[in-house]
């Protein structure tokens, strides 16, 4: 059942107005003066989120490079959770993870639209904190505004209810409108998107998402000819000559026709223009109506694709960087006077509550604010996340299996569902030539790395066991497991048990029973505990789960 959104009563009202002030006030103590003149405005928000473009194309869009880029953070190692249209974009709305959201792919079941709960999202949180709120432009996959749905949150809406640059439909605050193939989609989504603006009195919330650059990436005529000698793209990555290392699903692809994959990058660079000219109006838009500098602007796309590496041209769902990396710039002048480079791991599950913190609220998320990061502090920021794709199901990406990993800064670690393993090391091998999994040099690593990947991907997609990788396995019995000097994964089974991992880094679930775990050993341990009543004695920096039910430290 979804419900609309109810107006807040006097109580919650005066309450969303003090908050945001509070925050700014906190703000100014840690950026000073700059924030300080601006905390008697109320922040507006806007975000920009593009449809599969990579994050190595920035420099092609010369209005976000001179007006977000040059006066705003550019986040080099940004990244999406879950390497798809859908899930990744319910992440940005919520600020929480695909297995949280429930959109685990970009059609039911366990994704698309109809699986999104959307009671609980940025349009909610800032609808009822005061701001005018809209979306324009691509919701999620299977969204056809059916009965004029409209969902809660949003008081303007002109969503796609049929994709395309030419040719298409949008849902306009619940009425259908069919567009003609003389109309270009993102020229009218622009349109939409600063009247908003231009007749929106006091603070907003403004998603705009137009189509580009996403498959079959058609320009916009002006645009047609506009890189006519373009260099080829070819990395090493690119029509990978060996694959023999790789999983099975990438290993049956055949070598590239060029022409295509040329034409395919063109075409989409091409398209991008005009979301660039789009950006440069959304931003003259907030000058003219004096929001611009206490507006946080952020830009970004919902996942990455590929340009043939790996043998490869316009795929997502899997585990590489081309995939998972987006272009992620945010401007916000009380913060971000002067242009910089960060390179911190950032997400896009980042997004939502770094809005929900510029207006006072803490929503729970998986995401963390980035507003510390744009005040130059950083300590306790993340070294490692999740990442995921269930497999699809009409695609001719559905040959890829179910896969979760962890994405650190110097490695990738991703298991499949059919026991396939990827391992890339980073640090020298950027382009993810050599699959590592399996290679006795990085045994080692693979094991200090899965302890971590044990704990991030719980639950792991529906439908997929991590308990093969188990190094030390329980009976349905009383056990008493003991692990080994360098890290383990201990998993209990049935009955009452007795784990003690004695050192290296060790991921120790109990299982069902009521069991005993000791991980004190003076390294970071992660601990799950299961039903029955657990005991754990742990150190400060181990990390134990809510289901434990006796933690001594």
């Amino acid at each position: 059942m979804r419900h609309r959104r109810s107006g807040a009563p006097i109580l919650g009202r005066l309450r969303a107005r003090l908050l945001p002030l509070v925050a700014l006030a906190v703000l100014a103590v840690l950026a000073g003066p700059a924030v300080a003149a601006h905390a008697s405005a109320k922040p507006s928000v806007v975000l920009i989120v593009t449809d599969d473009q990579r994050w190595d194309t920035l420099g092609r869009m010369a209005n976000v490079e001179k007006l977000v880029a040059a006066h705003g953070v550019t986040f080099t190692n940004a990244f999406v959770q879950d390497p798809a249209c859908c899930p990744s974009r319910a992440t940005i709305l919520t600020g929480r993870f695909a297995n949280d959201t429930g959109v685990l792919r970009n059609g039911p079941p366990f994704g698309g639209f109809a699986s999104f709960d959307d009671r609980s999202t940025i349009a909610t949180w800032l609808g009822a904190a005061g701001l005018r709120t809209a979306l324009v432009g691509k919701y999620l996959n299977g969204y056809q505004g059916v009965d004029g749905y409209v969902p809660p949150g949003w008081d303007r809406w002109a969503a796609f209810t049929t994709l395309g640059y030419y040719d298409f439909a949008l849902s306009l605050d619940g009425r259908w409108q069919s567009y003609s193939s003389s109309s270009y989609s993102t020229y009218v989504l622009t349109d939409q998107a600063v009247s908003f603006i231009r007749d929106t009195r006091g603070p907003l919330l403004l998603v705009y998402t137009p189509f580009a650059p996403h498959a079959p990436a058609e320009p916009a005529t002006r645009d047609e000819t506009a890189y006519p000698k373009l260099t080829p793209f070819r990395p090493p990555s690119y029509d990978e000559a060996d694959v023999s290392d790789k999983p099975a699903w990438l290993r049956s692809h055949t070598r590239l026709a060029h022409r295509g994959a040329n034409r395919f990058r063109r075409h989409q660079l091409e398209t991008l223009l005009a979301v660039d000219r789009g950006v440069g109006r959304i931003v003259r838009a907030l000058q003219a109506t004096h929001r611009l500098h206490h507006t946080l602007l952020v830009f970004m796309s919902d996942n990455g694709v590929t340009w043939g590496e790996h043998r490869l041209v316009d795929w997502k769902f899997a585990p590489y960087d081309e995939m998972l990396r987006v272009p992620l710039v945010v401007r916000y002048d009380p913060l971000t006077r002067t242009p910089r480079r960060d390179t911190h791991l950032v997400l896009n599950a980042d997004v939502a509550p770094t809005a929900a913190a510029l207006e006072g609220l803490h929503p729970k998320t998986d995401g963390q604010s980035l507003l510390r990061l744009l005040a130059g502090t950083s300590s306790g920021w993340r070294t490692a996340f999740p990442i995921e794709h269930l497999r699809e199901r009409a695609l001719p990406e559905s040959k890829i299996p179910s896969w979760c990993g962890v994405r650190f800064r110097r490695f990738t670690y991703a298991v499949y569902a059919n026991g396939a393993e990827e391992l890339y090391a980073l640090a020298n091998d950027r382009y993810e030539l050599r699959n590592r999994a399996r290679d006795p040099a990085y045994s080692g690593t693979r094991r200090s790395l899965l302890p971590r990947l044990m704990w991030l991907c719980h639950p792991p997609p529906p439908g997929m066991s991590l308990g093969r990788l188990c190094m030390v396995r329980g009976t349905p019995g009383d056990d008493a497991l003991q692990g080994g000097p360098r890290g383990d994964v201990v998993c209990g089974s049935g009955g009452d048990d007795l784990l003690l991992p004695r050192g290296g880094s060790d991921y120790v679930d109990g299982g069902a029973g009521n069991d005993r775990i000791r991980v004190r050993d003076g390294v970071r341990d992660f601990v799950r505990c299961g039903p029955g009543n657990d005991r754990v004695v742990a150190d400060r920096r181990d990390v134990v789960a809510p289901d434990c039910e006796t933690i001594i430290r």
